[in-house]
């Protein structure tokens, strides 16, 4: 991951809307949801919907599939892992077994997602 990738990735999480659009299908897992459940399950009308979806999509925080009129959106784990390792290249001094226990993630509870 490069500065310029990771700074359009943390610019797309910084509104609100799609920061819960990206946790809710980090929870969702491999399998995605269909824009209107996005939609209906974060109180957010179409249009705001699409505006937010076709940000993250850019930024590549997601991928999106037409399946019919639908279309499915999956959270890119991937890149948040990229992004997460670069962050943390440099941690200890470039030794990261150091401090093993500070680069962890945090556990968190499940109402907390």
């Amino acid at each position: 991951m490069d500065k310029t990738l990771a700074t359009t990735v943390f610019e797309s999480l910084s509104s609100g809307v799609r920061l819960d659009i990206f946790r809710l299908l980090v929870k969702a897992g491999p399998p995605g949801l269909v824009a209107g459940e996005i939609g209906s399950t974060l109180a957010v009308p179409p249009t705001n919907l699409s505006f937010h979806l076709k940000a993250l999509a850019n930024a590549q925080l997601v991928s999106v599939v037409q399946e019919g009129r639908y279309q499915r959106y999956r959270a890119n784990l991937t890149l948040m892992q990229d992004l997460i390792g670069y962050l943390t290249a440099e941690c200890c001094a470039g030794h990261p077994e150091e401090c093993a226990e500070l680069c962890q993630p945090a556990t968190l509870m499940p109402e907390s997602l």
